[in-house]
């Protein structure tokens, strides 16, 4: 999984209004009792404090539930999702971010809903052998972040974790790609390279791509192919061992690195 990269508490707090909370009302449960929309949200930001997310949640819950139409409340909307991130609750979180978006696009504090919304996807992000739609997921999501909130911290954020996603997606595509050259399935396998030319080529598996997509063509004797792939390696990648790879594998055919007129790598590149 990728690291995280998390705003805590102290900072969230700063970033919803830099709200004086009082002092704590006890560790009990939230009880189904008429109270205060701040003392109700001090619990909440108590059980914070104290790591007992769930019950933080649930005191955040109740603030709506009790004055729905007050300023703490909606405060208290984007710290329950909150809470629900800290406990991994993320399908939860993301229910109830999309829920205070939808209630609130105007709130002064919505960036940061998109963003935290990005964070539980981008937080379940496994290895490239397994599924990849929260890799996916996350990359939309902040996106959405980056095209919304262009210059505030959680766009720069996300744009770091957006290149991150797509080395990802990238990496990938490069397993299903050696799979099916491991078994000389060069079309399937060449069909996966090019993805990652044509998709994700700022990544850092464009310069094995390369080299992978000139071993395929001559597998296959596309040497025209094969010769512009690795010209374009020399030519984006000079001196690095994935050319020198290709520039030997050509010369053992005989043949040199040179682009080749009618090669969709011209066009990619």
């Amino acid at each position: 999984m990728i690291g995280h990269t998390l705003l805590r508490p102290a900072r969230l707090f700063t970033l919803l209004g830099g709200i004086l909370l009082l002092s704590a009302c006890g560790s009990d449960e939230p009880e189904y009792v008429e109270r205060p929309a701040e003392e109700l949200y001090t619990i909440g930001y108590n059980y914070l404090q104290e790591g007992e997310n769930k019950k933080a949640a649930q005191a955040f819950d109740e603030v709506e539930r009790q004055h729905p139409y007050s300023d703490w409340a909606t405060r208290a909307q984007l710290m329950a999702a909150y809470a629900h991130y800290l406990e991994y609750e993320y399908d939860d979180s993301v229910i109830a971010l999309d829920r205070f978006v939808e209630l609130h696009p105007g709130y002064k504090d919505v960036a940061y809903a998109y963003y935290l919304k990005g964070l539980c996807y981008y937080d379940q992000i496994t290895d490239v052998g397994r599924d990849q739609r929260n890799t996916e997921l996350a990359m939309e999501t902040l996106q959405e972040v980056v095209d919304r909130f262009p210059g505030t911290a959680y766009a720069r954020d996300a744009a770091l974790k957006i290149d991150l996603t797509r080395d990802h997606l990238a990496g990938k595509e490069m397993t299903i790609a050696r799979f099916y050259q491991g078994r000389d399935q060069f079309l399937a396998a060449i069909n996966r390279y090019r993805r990652v030319i044509e998709f994700y080529q700022t990544t850092t598996h464009t310069p094995e791509a390369l080299l992978r997509l000139t071993e395929c063509y001559l597998a296959l004797g596309v040497y025209d192919e094969a010769q512009t792939a690795a010209a374009v390696l020399g030519y984006n990648y000079p001196g690095t061992d994935w050319y020198e790879d290709s520039y030997n594998l050509l010369q053992e055919h005989r043949l040199e690195p040179e682009r080749k007129k009618g090669s969709w790598l011209n066009e990619a590149f």
